[in-house]
């Protein structure tokens, strides 16, 4: 059957471009329109095999009853794992291969595989699949919480190269081709580069010029590309990490485009990477009980894209224009877009991403989070003490964007709750200075070792000087303050302190409230 497959993708070898819509049914891409996956699973539903295997409640038979009608029936019928007909993710050979393979020719890579631990599994595969114990990896500082747990488990030696901030909006955009260029030139022996890119707020970075600078230098240049599963497939977005000429490249299917939650992907399009060391690694990190709901999902989400994504995405681009036009025409709001095109680490800008702000009406990111959520039944992707983003998907119509608009034009008009932002102002004042991030911490020992190093716990306040060992993350959007093997200085006292005032969600530490933290201990 694999022969068969490669013979029907060998008729189309061109790599897919965005236009695909225009080449479904010419050089053998009418393999595009094939779900091989969905389907091996709604014929084992259809069929009514009698399970003596997992999950134990029985396809639903054994569901409370509540839980049951909200599910509905095939939902829980499906809930499975994998069986005969339905293939082996960790070795496929049938269905689940021939998913792979099809996601592999409308992706432009080499190899795909999907993921049902979402990206963060994906990207402790990147690392674990390139470096050994010890190697030296160049990865930005504001890389997702995820990294810094596969720097733990790998054992490498992270060199963190800063992003560019945006003092207006008070964030992080990405790196640089000079910045990554500097770190290579200054560590020679690194033997990967790592990316972030889009970031959550929409920032995309010049993955096509770090591609070239990386393999110039003997590299391997990996990409977390979480919030870019959508990029391949229309010419309005920023090039996908694959087409820029990434070694490996992660996407979370389920963030922009219809795959499930935890439903991710994996490419790669290299010779530089031990194939036989990828999949030994994905073995490790892969659920042994996969869901074959995700798995089917990744499959019905890359056919709906290869398909229809053109159309799809042209309709959300539009929609996401509109919103932030009239964002724009409500007095003292502000919703940043395709301006910011040209400023240090944005290469580009992912129209989908919403990121407004309250700050001239006096409301934080988590003000304007709680309003709209609690007055007007609204729930928006992220919050931070200036910003919201809300995220536009192909999912979404005029009404669901009329009801966000009416709700922040009649939030500015009506401006009848505290104001937030004045408080903010004054803590900055007495400190002497506008309010900004904090530089990013000295990086004293490495994360590995700070994990595991003997810790005591203390005053978090009383904890400047001293070595963190856990993992500090305003969530969402889940880039770590502090991370193990960080010098805890009194900016980021401060400014957490701050955070978690004006109502940040922390995960990492033990004690998630920040009256205390694990340090190494003297």
């Amino acid at each position: 059957m694999c022969d068969l497959i490669k013979e029907e993708f060998a008729s189309g070898a061109e790599d897919i471009k965005p236009e695909f819509d225009e080449l479904v049914f010419r050089e053998g891409f009418g393999a595009q329109r094939s779900t091989p996956y969905f389907d091996a699973l709604e014929r084992y539903v259809d069929d009514g095999t009698i399970p003596f295997h997992v999950p134990g409640h029985q396809q639903g038979r054994g569901t409370p009853e509540a839980f049951r009608n909200f599910i509905k029936e095939k939902g829980l019928a499906a809930d499975i794992t994998q069986v005969l007909g339905l293939d082996d993710i960790h070795q496929p050979v049938d269905v689940c291969l021939h998913a792979h393979e099809l996601a592999a020719q409308a992706y432009g890579s080499d190899m795909t595989f999907f993921l049902v631990n979402g990206s963060s599994s994906g990207n402790h595969v990147m690392l674990l699949s390139v470096c050994n114990p010890g190697d030296k990896i160049i990865v930005p500082r504001n890389c997702h919480k995820s990294v810094t747990g596969a720097v733990i488990l790998s054992g490498v030696t992270p060199v963190y190269v800063e992003p560019e901030y945006d003092f207006e909006m008070n964030v992080d955009h990405a790196v640089t081709p000079e910045s990554i260029e500097k770190a290579i030139i200054e560590n020679p022996d690194a033997v990967a580069v790592m990316v972030l890119s889009p970031t959550y707020y929409g920032a995309a970075a010049d993955t096509k010029a770090i591609a070239e600078i990386v393999h110039k230098h003997g590299k391997i240049l990996m990409v977390d590309e979480a919030w870019g599963a959508h990029l391949r497939f229309h010419d309005d977005l920023p090039i996908s990490a694959i087409e820029a000429g990434a070694d490996i490249a992660i996407n979370s299917t389920h963030k922009i485009i219809s795959g499930m939650s935890q439903a991710s992907m994996i490419h790669f399009k290299t010779d530089r990477i031990d194939q036989g060391r990828v999949h030994t690694v994905l073995r490790l990190f892969i659920s042994t009980s996969p869901s074959c709901l995700l798995v089917s999902s990744l499959d019905v989400a890359r056919m709906q894209m290869a398909t229809e994504g053109k159309k799809l995405l042209t309709r959300t681009i539009e929609l996401a224009d509109y919103i932030r036009d009239s964002i724009n025409a409500i007095p003292g709001m502000k919703c940043y877009g395709r301006e910011l095109k040209g400023r240090p680490g944005v290469h580009d800008f992912d129209p989908t991403r919403i990121v407004f702000t309250a700050k001239e009406i006096g409301y934080t990111g988590y003000d304007m989070e709680k309003i709209l959520r609690y007055d007007f039944n609204i729930q928006v992707e992220l919050s931070d003490i200036f910003n919201n983003v809300a995220l536009l998907t192909i999912g979404h119509d005029r009404e669901m964007a009329d009801r966000l608009i009416n709700a922040i034009r009649q939030i500015a008009s009506e401006r009848k709750y505290p104001n937030s932002i004045e408080k903010i102002r004054q803590y900055t004042e007495k400190k002497g200075k506008r309010f900004e991030l904090p530089d990013w911490p000295e990086h004293v020992m490495l994360p590995r070792d700070a994990f595991f190093a003997p810790y005591e716990t203390v005053d978090f306040n009383k904890s400047v000087g001293r070595i963190c060992c856990e993992i500090v993350t305003p969530y969402p959007p889940g880039i770590p303050i502090l991370r193990p093997g960080d010098l805890i200085t009194d900016e980021i006292v401060d400014y957490v302190n701050l955070e978690l005032a004006g109502g940040a969600h922390i995960q990492g530490p033990v004690d998630f409230t920040l009256q205390t933290i694990r340090v190494v201990k003297k």
